[in-house]
């Protein structure tokens, strides 16, 4: 047993494909399964239930498992603390996050944390499932830690820090019957047609439960992949909007409303994988991000 076969098998383990495993590892497929069958035999048991259709784990894979990450991780651990000592911090950091974000300024941070750690490489990635899609990127370990917005009951299996609050606000056309109003409920706001992201986003799934809550469920005429076009659409009349109150750009035939009779907010949070320890150059950019968010305390 090798810690390249203990890093394939966890690849495959947590993806249920060899052919993903490949490709997480920038390998072929070839080599995962070879990998996989040696550990098998050294192990002198089955680790995967194989069929035409589907991987799965055995009862001796779900064993291995948490024991084969946790000797992955002494590992990094020790060869970064070697590397450390020696030559300064190292390593490899995936971080997922939100198309735009305008509550933290990713490049500038990613920029400090450069100048100050150069050895360590970062990798940063979206999903196009918005942050459902980074939730499950992180619990699956395709991700070291993502900024994100989902409610906490969607945050099962990761460690989560809070780093921002912000309203809920709706966006009317200057002319809607409303739009003259300093507040509006969701329940006037009810029988609208609205304009939206998809329903893997955070702020789409809040709003959606929102009005499930006051049994008023809303009827989704439009779209669209980022919060920035939301008012693009609502100035031409297709629906109105409730979205976070971040930053969007002015616009003379929009209207913004604040909106009362609830506590609808939206939360950026980071996450991590629950249970396991970071690594040296993951806790650090962690550190960095929270200086960071501290000093805009005004979006707490």
């Amino acid at each position: 047993m090798d810690s390249r076969q203990l890093e394939y098998f966890v690849a495959v383990a947590e993806e249920l494909s060899f052919t993903r495993a490949a490709q997480r590892l920038f390998t072929v497929q070839s080599t995962v399964s070879a990998a996989v069958r040696a550990l098998e035999a050294d192990l002198k048991t089955t680790l995967f239930d194989r069929s035409t259709r589907r991987v799965a784990l055995s009862a001796a894979g779900q064993a291995l498992l948490p024991e084969a990450k946790a000797a992955l991780e002494a590992l990094d651990r020790a060869r970064a603390a070697v590397e450390e000592a020696s030559t300064g911090l190292r390593g490899n950091i995936r971080i997922g996050t939100l198309a735009r974000l305008s509550l933290v300024n990713l490049a500038e941070l990613l920029g400090a944390f450069h100048r100050k750690y150069p050895l360590v490489e970062v990798q940063v990635a979206t999903s196009p499932t918005g942050s459902t899609g980074l939730a499950d990127d992180v619990r699956h370990g395709r991700l070291d830690l993502a900024l994100l917005g989902l409610p906490k009951s969607e945050l099962s299996g990761l460690d989560v820090r809070d780093l921002a609050a912000v309203p809920f606000v709706a966006l009317l056309p200057s002319e809607h019957r409303l739009a003259r109003q300093s507040a509006v409920r969701l329940e006037d706001l009810a029988g609208e047609r609205f304009v939206d992201m998809p329903s893997g986003f955070g702020n789409r799934k809040m709003v959606d439960r929102a009005f499930d809550t006051i049994g008023m469920p809303r009827r989704i005429q439009v779209e669209v992949p980022e919060l920035t076009t939301v008012p693009d659409y609502v100035r031409v009349g297709l629906g109105v909007a409730v979205v976070p109150e971040v930053e969007l750009a002015e616009d003379p035939g929009v209207t913004k409303v604040a909106i009362e009779g609830t506590d609808l907010a939206w939360t950026l949070s980071v996450v991590t994988p629950a249970g396991r320890r970071s690594s040296r150059a993951v806790a650090a950019l962690l550190d960095l991000i929270g200086d960071a968010t501290r000093r805009q305390a005004p979006y707490f």
